[in-house]
């Protein structure tokens, strides 16, 4: 029997958190630029997310925002998600109405537009991924700690580095 290998491993672990609640998008909301997404608690913050480093040729980028660590770990709803359509090397996403608080960000460059992660045979990443804090995880995804922010009331703003 053949064993796979620590880094497939750790990759696998990675596709896993990143696609669970983010693979809920369809492949038809590549027509809309953006979407703005509501928490379920109306509050008076914005969160602006400003991801850099993207390779060009369209596609998408998937963001799912997580009020929690069970949400940051797909094994709750994710506080906010959204999309858009990727065009240059930077984009941003708007969350508005959010309950001030502690949050993490997870997210990928849909490049197919299928609105699900790519992963080669091995489970291994296909599609660039991030994470808030640009944190990055040994064994698989970073921990909610390494990835969690604090939004305030007013406006916030968090840049990630995808690739």
């Amino acid at each position: 029997m053949l064993r796979p290998s620590l880094p497939a491993v750790r990759a696998a672990a990675v596709a896993v958190a990143l696609a669970a609640p983010v693979c809920l998008f369809s492949s038809d909301a590549l027509a809309q630029a953006q979407i703005q997404a509501q928490s379920p608690a109306q509050g008076t913050a914005s969160l602006v997310l400003t991801f850099h480093g993207l390779k060009a040729g369209g596609g998408a980028v998937m963001a799912s925002l997580a009020g929690s660590p069970d949400a940051f770990e797909g094994k709750a709803p994710a506080a906010a998600q959204g999309m858009v359509a990727v065009a240059g090397d930077t984009v941003t996403i708007t969350f508005s109405g959010l309950a001030p608080g502690r949050y993490a960000v997870r997210a990928f460059h849909d490049l197919d537009g299928d609105g699900k992660l790519g992963l080669n045979p091995f489970g291994v990443p296909t599609e660039p991924y991030a994470f808030s804090n640009n944190a990055r995880g040994s064994m698989g995804p970073p921990s909610w700690d390494a990835a969690a922010f604090d939004v305030k009331d007013g406006d916030n703003a968090q840049t990630i580095e995808i690739d």
